[in-house]
């Protein structure tokens, strides 16, 4: 099928059409194929720009130059939440692939941005990176001043799981100077934890 054909059919209705090309389109890639899904990632349509982040995710180490890129330094918050998301999805993709120290430091700095999409969707990513990105996480939760995204990250932290992310929850929930958002927050995430480690060893 030709590659314009193929493009067009991410936006079709039927999931069936839209997963074939999106596998086909990330198989088929040619030098054009990052920079074109790129261009779809402010579109309006929803599930076309779907697609393009799922295509993204398939293909990879390859697409992060141009994803952190794109997620420093557009000013278009719908884009950098889909790069963030497309970073996310590589990270599903390829759990047993070391995650570029590039695409870390790109979602590091996106924390700071002012748009809540932007850094909400960058800790997700970071979370679902795992144990690679958990000291920015917690280097972020114990300096940062932005109370929804310190809250964002407890929940991170619950998901990536293990003892430093436990001591870090613990401090914060027993921090008496925390905002008690974030307290709560930490406490209603280490409880997570805890069931989560029952649960896992048939407690």
């Amino acid at each position: 099928m030709p590659k314009e054909e193929l493009f067009q059919q991410l936006k079709h209705p039927n999931p069936h059409l839209r997963k074939r090309a999106i596998s086909e389109i990330a198989e088929t890639r040619d030098e054009t194929t990052i920079p074109q899904l790129m261009g779809i990632l402010d579109e309006e349509d929803v599930v076309y720009r779907r697609s393009a982040v799922q295509v993204l995710g398939i293909i990879g180490n390859d697409a992060v130059p141009l994803l952190v890129d794109s997620l420093l330094n557009s000013k278009n918050a719908t884009i950098q939440a889909s790069c963030a998301k497309a970073l996310t999805a590589i990270a599903v993709n390829y759990p047993d692939i070391t995650f570029p120290e590039l695409g870390l430091q790109g979602l590091q700095k996106a924390l700071s941005d002012p748009n809540p999409v932007v850094y909400i969707s960058s800790v997700m990513a970071l979370g679902q990176i795992g144990a690679p990105a958990l000291d920015i996480l917690i280097e972020t939760i114990e300096n940062t001043d932005n109370i929804a995204l310190a809250v964002t990250i407890t929940g991170s932290l619950a998901t990536i799981g293990g003892t430093k992310a436990q001591e870090v929850l613990s401090a914060a929930a027993a921090n008496p100077d925390a905002d008690p958002y974030i307290r709560e927050s930490a406490e209603s995430a280490l409880s997570r934890m805890n069931q989560v480690t029952k649960w896992n060893s048939g407690g």
